[in-house]
Order: structure tokens, then C-alpha cells, then sequence
């Protein structure tokens, strides 16, 4: 069955809420690479929206994951717990950026982690508040959606949202918005709107993911730990995206010098297997009374054993190092066409957490139309990229880390060839 029946049978089985960037169905997959329902090869720059770092199908999250198969597939760690999901736990209370003891939760998606950060943030301190950053993304709970500070499409149609969550200007030099102006916006807040002594933790991506890859200034991160310091608030670092080797360090926080209080995590970690974390400070992750955190499949064992593999392939096969020479590549190639490109407005990122915004030339306002144009026509020459950005007119490239030389210089040809065809139709 081809790709276009499978998409008529999709339409008419599936909520149409569930959005879909690509109308090809995927049928095998290999470190960077997908076969479709038609046999056709794509180069993939998604890598599940940054979820298989290490490659589709690595063979050693595989021999991990089989081996797990072969003892026990699911007990409910809070049922009969297992050794696994505990040395999981020290691994991370280990890596995470922070020189004090910490303590680890699993649950099983981003969205989750977000949420049990807030319900930790709220139990330790007795406060309600939470302030989060326009062009954030935390999840589509309906906490994570009320932090995220994106309204389409992600609030659309869907009502009230949480109550006591608050969102700042992020600073992003490009749009004119300067850490002076985001701290600023800050002081009015706790002025007008909320006493600081109620708020209850900030909660921060130290690169913006679906915003558009805009990097927080580590200047103002050591600014908004001060600020957390004097009024006793839980600085909360959203890592689901970066986390795992992504820019170029294990975590992203770990290239500002700023330690956050928690550390929520997930995509990564688990290779293509479901799981996620929140890893903080002992005292605040043992705040919650006991049964007050959890869930069925949090920590299930087939994905713990896939997140210690994932864990021993970036250390042994040197994956941040790596994902900074991707990244210096491709970065250096994308300049090399911003004469011949002028909608190139910027190209940014650390490590190979990188993206390339979009605008029409002279006026200087987001080019979506020119960025769906670009994607598209990567599409039909072999090469899956995904947009992002408030006004849908960023590029962002998340290739596994583990992409063969050849296959990332094909897709280099085919990122360089699409510019070029498009801005010569614009």
C-alpha cells in the first residue's frame, strides 16, 4: 500500500487534531536514514524531533532493549520496583549539572516532566506561581500548554488556561527584545501583577526549541538564578530538547555556567524509547509527599534500558564532540549562501542544535511561506526537515548525531540546492 492510501486510511481514522508534517509512511529506519511505504530513501533532519540522537535502531540501545525483553517487560516500579530504574537515577543525579545531592523521578513523556516540576517547584515552596517565557514550549497538558508561550496551535479552541502562570518577553537580540528588556519586564511583573514571595519557580529552555532555537544569553540565566536566590524561587531548566548531546554538551545548561534547581528531560534519553525525568536538588524532589509523584509507566524497564545504552553511546562514541563539528559544518555552509539567499536572516544554534531564520528581504517580516518552501522542497529531494518559531519562519536541523559523513554532506547538497532554487522563484 502506498504512501497515498495510507494517508487517505489516516484521514479518515485519526483526529485531524493530530498535525502530520509529512505525508510519506515510514516502514524501516537506519541511524539517519527512513525507507517509505514506497520504497523511496529520505535523509532524515527531524530524528523524531530530537528524540533518536543516537540514530534510529543503534545497535546497542537494540541489544539493551532485547536483553530487558528476555527478563521482565513491566511490573510498576512503584509496585515491585527494579535495580535498573534506580541506577538510572544515580546516572542522572550524576551528569546533571548542580554540585549538591540530587534525586530523579522517571516519568514517561516531556510533557509529564514539566508538570511534575511544577508539582515539586509548588510543594517545596508552598507557592502557586509559575513564570514561564513567550515562545516557550513545555507540553500540551494543560499546564504544560498554559506555560508555553505559543498560542497557535497549541491554546487554540481549548479555554482558560492554568491559573497563576505568568509569561516574560524572551530576549532574542534578532527581534529587537535585549536581556535588559526581559529583566525589566520581569521587575513590572512582580510590581503589578505578582508578588515575587507567591511565585513558586521559573521555568526556562536554555535554547528555545518550537520558539526557534533562540539561545538565552548566559548573562541573563546567571541574572534570573539571582533573582531566584533573593526570593527563594525554583529555577526550573526545560532540557527535553537540548538535553543529551544536542548542543554540543550533555545538557545545554552546562554551556552557561548557571545551575538550575531541576532539570526536566526526556526525548533523548530513551533513543526512540518512551521516557522522561525530572532530576533536582534532594530536599526539593523529596518535597512531595510519598505517592505524590509517579505513574503506571514511568521508568517502564524496556526504556530505562535503552536510556543507560543511550548514556554509554554518547560517552563512548563522544557525541557532544561530534555534535559540534555537525553543527560548525553545517553552519559554515549555510553562511556561505546567505549573498545568494537574502531571506537569511540569521543562522544560529550551539552544537548541531541549529536553525536558520527566514525573512523577505527589504521588509524584514517573517517569510513562513519562503520557509514551507525550502521544506518542501528538501521533501521531494530526499531530505525531512521540520519548522519552528512563533511565526512559523525558522528552519530547524536535527539530524541524529550519529549521521555517516557521506549521508550529512548528501543532505548538505540538498539543504544548499533548495535555498537556491527558492530563492531564485521568490
Amino acid at each position: 500500500m502506498g504512501n497515498a492510501e495510507l494517508e487517505a486510511r489516516r484521514r479518515q481514522a485519526v483526529s485531524r487534531a493530530v498535525g502530520v508534517t509529512t505525508e510519506i509512511y515510514a516502514v524501516r529506519a537506519e541511524n539517519a536514514e527512513i525507507w517509505d511505504a514506497e520504497g523511496r530513501r529520505y535523509i532524515d533532519f527531524a530524528a523524531g524531533i530530537a528524540v533518536v540522537n543516537t540514530g534510529h535502531r543503534h545497535p546497542k540501545v537494540l541489544a539493551a532493549v532485547r536483553e530487558q525483553l528476555d527478563r521482565f517487560t513491566h511490573t510498576c516500579h512503584q509496585v515491585v520496583p527494579y535495580e535498573t530504574y534506580v541506577h538510572l537515577a544515580e546516572r542522572l543525579n550524576a551528569a546533571v549539572p548542580g554540585d549538591f545531592a540530587k534525586k530523579t523521578v522517571f516519568v514517561t513523556t516531556g510533557a509529564e516532566a514539566t508538570e511534575n516540576a511544577v508539582k515539586i517547584a509548588r510543594a517545596a515552596t508552598g507557592r502557586a506561581a509559575v513564570i514561564a517565557f513567550a515562545g516557550g514550549f513545555h507540553g500540551r497538558t494543560f499546564m504544560g500548554m498554559s506555560m508555553t508561550g505559543k498560542v497557535a496551535p497549541y491554546k487554540t479552541g481549548f479555554g482558560p488556561m492554568m491559573p497563576e502562570v505568568y509569561h516574560l518577553p524572551f530576549p532574542v537580540a534578532l527581534h529587537g527584545v535585549t536581556e535588559e528588556d526581559a529583566l525589566a519586564a520581569l521587575d513590572r511583573l512582580f510590581k503589578a501583577d505578582v508578588d515575587p514571595a507567591r511565585v513558586a519557580a521559573f521555568i526556562v529552555e536554555p535554547v528555545q526549541g518550537e520558539g526557534g532555537f533562540y539561545e538565552a544569553p548566559a548573562a541573563f540565566l546567571r541574572e534570573l538564578r539571582a533573582i531566584a536566590d533573593r526570593h527563594g524561587i525554583v529555577l526550573v531548566a526545560d532540557e527535553v530538547q537540548t538535553g543529551f548531546a544536542r548542543t554540543g554538551r550533555l545538557f545545554a545548561m552546562e554551556r552557561t555556567g548557571v545551575t538550575a534547581d531541576l532539570t526536566t528531560m526526556a526525548k533523548g534519553l530513551g533513543g526512540g524509547f518512551p521516557i522522561a525525568a525530572v532530576t533536582g536538588r534532594a530536599e526539593l524532589m523529596d518535597a512531595p509527599g510519598t505517592g505524590g509523584l509517579g505513574g503506571t509507566y514511568g521508568g517502564n524497564p524496556l526504556a530505562v534500558a535503552a536510556a543507560h545504552a543511550v548514556l554509554d553511546v554518547i560517552a563512548e562514541e563522544d557525541l557532544c564532540a561530534r555534535a559540534e563539528a555537525l553543527g560548525a559544518r553545517l553552519k559554515q555552509r549555510l553562511h556561505s549562501l546567505a549573498g545568494a539567499v537574502p531571506q537569511i536572516a540569521d543562522i544560529r544554534g550551539p552544537g548541531f542544535m541549529n536553525a536558520v531564520e527566514f525573512t523577505h528581504p527589504g521588509a524584514g517580516t517573517p517569510a513562513a511561506d519562503f520557509t514551507n518552501a525550502v521544506r518542501q522542497r528538501a521533501l521531494a529531494k530526499g531530505l525531512i526537515l521540520l519548522s519552528c518559531g512563533v511565526y512559523g519562519n525558522v528552519i530547524r536541523f536535527l539530524a541524529p548525531l550519529t549521521i555517516p559523513d557521506a549521508v550529512f554532506g548528501e543532505a548538505l547538497d540538498i539543504i544548499e540546492a533548495s535555498l537556491r532554487e527558492c530563492a531564485a522563484e521568490a
